[in-house]
């Protein structure tokens, strides 16, 4: 235990999600405990409000959309605040759910069952847009849980290759992960990308499909983060450096498939998912899927890599939002988004545990099709796969070159 025996008080808020899983087991699990500190987690319905709460310091820290930090930073939110990130909170997590009547439509369409692969269900998807178009009808509606999502980013990667314009082809909404099976139920959205369990709970409270998962898109793809404030990490970096130990030490224990039933247990209870623990459990199923969706990085919290704040995720999400007009490119703005992520921080935190970490800061992204072994402190690190699904790949080192072929 670090510190003095009195715990120290970390608020922290998190969203009803399996990603979430590493603050729930550090903070009921006596990993944060191990580290002197005291987790005081509280249930948002909201990124928004999470996000505000963070920036006008009611909270300390918080699970955070992987990109939300970095918007924070440009000055693309509302309430404008200095985040920085220490930790990710894993990989994969998000399926693309669609209705009972857009499903039939892409398998009437592609004259088969709707597709789990990528490609495929984008063309579908094309032909039933154009098909709409062409009798009149109004444009499809997907939710997204926010707009400086991976989700929205995502989502609108995979239209563009496609082919549908993500803003003049569909129209997309932003609805919070909790409400988005009650959205598609009652015909207000055709389909959503969430976080898990929700796209599992509507397909069985809504008779939906789950069709991708954004494995589909992109292996490995971040979703999550651990964001703090800035001034509250430069007022006593120990404390966020015990915040960060317990928090990996506790994704290790979620990654253990022994752990996963009681783990399922734990992220039911009322204050935390308010769900079935078997709704839960088969949205971790999902890490076992056979078939040709199988999703080897599907929610995994710090195996392979997935809890290291990548500068080249920053990267990555910053070319999105230019790309999609939220911002405007400049050497500065990317900059900014690469020193939002805090690999620094990661590593000062997590060296008295001897942790493998990556011996880079950054990677070129989309190149392993299968898990590679990496350079790392310890030799023992496996990456990947990390590809997009249309072969795509993303140097860093090279974003406007990047951006300019996306044209």
């Amino acid at each position: 235990m670090s510190g003095s025996s009195r715990q120290r008080l970390v608020r922290m808020a998190f969203m009803p999600l399996l990603d979430a899983a590493p603050l729930i087991a550090a903070a009921r699990l006596g990993f944060a405990a191990d580290e002197g500190i005291e987790i005081a987690l509280e249930r948002e319905t909201s990124w928004a409000t999470l996000r505000d709460r963070v920036a006008v310091g009611h909270l300390d820290a918080a699970h955070m959309l992987a990109p939300m930090p970095i918007a924070s930073n440009l000055g693309l939110t509302p309430l404008t605040a200095r985040l920085v990130v220490p930790m990710a909170l894993g990989y994969g997590g998000n399926t693309f759910t669609v209705s009972q009547s857009l499903a039939q439509a892409l398998a009437d369409t592609d004259g088969r069952p709707a597709s789990a692969d990528a490609a495929a269900a984008g063309a579908a998807l094309s032909r039933v847009v154009t098909a709409r178009r062409g009798r009149g009808e109004p444009k499809l509606t997907i939710g997204v849980v926010h707009t400086h999502s991976a989700h929205f980013y995502q989502i609108a990667y995979w239209l563009a290759v496609a082919g549908i314009g993500p803003f003049d082809d569909v129209e997309i909404v932003v609805v919070p992960p909790s409400l988005t099976a009650s959205a598609l139920r009652q015909g207000q959205i055709d389909a959503f990308c969430a976080g898990e369990p929700w796209g599992t709970f509507a397909v069985r409270d809504a008779g939906a499909t789950a069709l991708l998962t954004n494995e589909s898109i992109w292996r490995s793809s971040p979703e999550k983060v651990l964001g703090v404030r800035e001034a509250w990490y430069e007022n006593d970096r120990d404390l966020t450096f015990s915040l960060v130990r317990s928090v990996w030490r506790a994704a290790q224990w979620c990654d253990d498939p022994a752990n996963e039933a009681a783990l399922s247990q734990m992220l039911a209870a009322k204050d935390v998912l308010n769900l079935d623990a078997e709704t839960i459990a088969a949205g971790f199923a999902r890490r076992r899927a056979s078939g040709p969706d199988t999703a080897t990085g599907f929610l995994a919290f710090a195996r392979q890599g997935a809890a290291f704040p990548w500068l080249s995720h920053a990267a990555w999400f910053y070319s999105q939002m230019t790309r999609w007009k939220q911002a405007g490119f400049s050497a500065e703005g990317l900059a900014v988004a690469r020193a939002t992520y805090r690999p620094d921080i990661h590593r000062m935190a997590l060296k008295p545990l001897g942790a493998d970490l990556p011996a880079a800061n950054s990677k070129v992204e989309g190149t392993l099709r299968k898990a590679m072994p990496a350079g790392s402190s310890g030799g023992r690190l496996l990456l990947g796969p990390d590809v997009f699904f249309d072969g795509r790949v993303f140097d860093p080192d090279d974003v406007e070159g990047y951006l300019a072929r996306m044209q």
